[in-house]
């Protein structure tokens, strides 16, 4: 928790630098911030989800030889992913930009961060992918560590490059975004030498053939899963979208409003993720009722967790806002975000927590589901909102009922699905 709590704080001390550069690159951060995380959630959450949950369902099932495997696929599962997410927001940045509401300033200093962050997707994806492998091994303190130095140089790197501290030169935008791509590639490199020593209790080789059973293990959770990533970042883009109407001021809060969301995501899956590996090795040794009662006590920790800050910034929103923005009118679209949607914070880390323990079960159908549902809510209803008139408020309203239901949907599925028959 304390690593992914680092990581989150990079994402609040990005915005603070971006917000010291101006107003327009501050509403360009919220443009590119939905793609940013989607990359992070799909190669740390989803995918790595899957890597870990297929690592600990095959030790404890006692089968080494598939563990050592499910390493190398994972890796090359890593690799290909990075090339695409380059090759996608290398060819086409600027119409994925533009479709969320992109134009003039903002669009331009989006898009200078997006050419550079994703140009090292590469390295993002090997790192969560060999972080995932090490975690699905139980082995939580090397990938934690490394994460914790990654955000550490990231903050140096993107203070440096983005403001230009001391002798280095002022990039802005470029700037923060190569502390990004350097400090991950520097983790992505020291985990798959980690991985590759006698050192790793799961050992990276490059050498066996690929086979689609090695494949089949991981992308049958983390494919499954990946829906439900996009799933939560359609939905952020979508609103994007929707509040973008509302004017540069607007978006601009509602950007600082979504940072924290997505400060909170990191914190679940801090939790979550120690539940994937408990859970899989409990179901690889037929111990059905322990691998639950691990979902219900991970799922109820976020709960409170998340649901205290959720009440904190609805009762004081400015002490969030004002961290990254001196303008009246942004602040104020700030605090209505988190007026409205601060009181579901806690249902949200539930449901949040239950989708990454199930995945350590293999069955995540249920929690993609529930993802759907929030979709369609804020999907439909916003459209309609719009349509009938109704303000930026009425819109965050929305968001938050819509996170409460996603947060009861999820525990009923998983109540509803069966994780086997065998028992403690």
């Amino acid at each position: 928790m304390l690593a992914m709590m680092a990581s989150a704080l990079v994402t609040i001390t990005e915005t603070t630098y971006v917000g010291q550069l101006g107003t327009a690159p501050l509403a360009g951060m919220a443009l590119v911030f939905p793609f940013v995380m989607l990359q992070q959630m799909l190669s740390a959450g989803s995918m790595g989800g899957g890597i870990s949950s297929a690592v600990a369902r095959a030790l404890g099932a006692r089968r080494e030889d598939l563990v050592q495997s499910l390493a190398l696929h994972a890796g090359v599962i890593g690799l290909v992913m990075g090339l695409l997410f380059t090759l996608l927001f290398g060819v086409f940045r600027m119409e994925l930009l533009q479709a969320i509401g992109g134009s003039g300033e903002a669009l331009h200093q989006a898009s200078l961060f997006a050419v550079v962050a994703f140009s090292g997707s590469v390295s993002i994806w090997l790192t969560n992918a060999f972080s995932s492998i090490m975690r699905g091994s139980g082995n939580m303190k090397t990938p934690s560590m490394v994460l914790l130095t990654v955000s550490l140089f990231q903050v140096v790197l993107g203070g440096s490059l983005g403001l230009g501290w001391g002798p280095m030169p002022r990039l802005g935008m470029v700037g923060v975004a190569l502390g990004q791509v350097i400090a991950f590639t520097g983790g992505a490199i020291f985990l798959g030498l980690y991985l590759h020593s006698p050192a790793s209790r799961v050992r990276l080789v490059f050498k066996g053939p690929l086979r689609w059973v090695g494949f089949h293990d991981i992308l049958i959770v983390g494919a499954i899963s990946s829906i439900s990533s996009i799933q939560t970042v359609l939905t952020i883009l979508i609103l994007t979208r929707l509040v973008s109407q509302f004017g540069t001021e607007a978006l601009a809060g509602y950007g600082i409003g979504t940072r924290l969301e997505f400060l909170l995501i990191p914190i679940t899956f801090a939790i979550g993720v120690a539940c994937v590996p408990m859970v899989g090795v409990a179901l690889g040794a037929g111990l059905v009722q322990r691998a639950r009662q691990v979902a219900w006590t991970g799922g109820a920790l976020a709960a409170i967790i998340i649901g205290a800050v959720g009440a904190l910034v609805a009762a004081y929103p400015n002490a969030w806002s004002r961290m990254f923005s001196d303008s009246v009118a942004v602040q104020t679209f700030a605090r209505s975000y988190f007026e409205w949607v601060g009181p579901w914070y806690g249902l949200f880390g539930f449901g949040l927590c239950l989708y990454f323990a199930s995945q350590g079960s293999g069955k995540v159908l249920g929690p993609v589901l529930a993802g759907t549902i929030r979709l369609a809510m804020v999907g439909l209803g916003g459209v309609w909102m719009l349509r009938t008139g109704a303000g930026a408020a009425d819109m965050f309203a929305l968001v938050g009922v819509a996170m409460g239901v996603y947060g009861v949907a999820t525990g009923l599925a998983m109540y509803w699905t069966s994780w086997g028959s065998r028992t403690d």
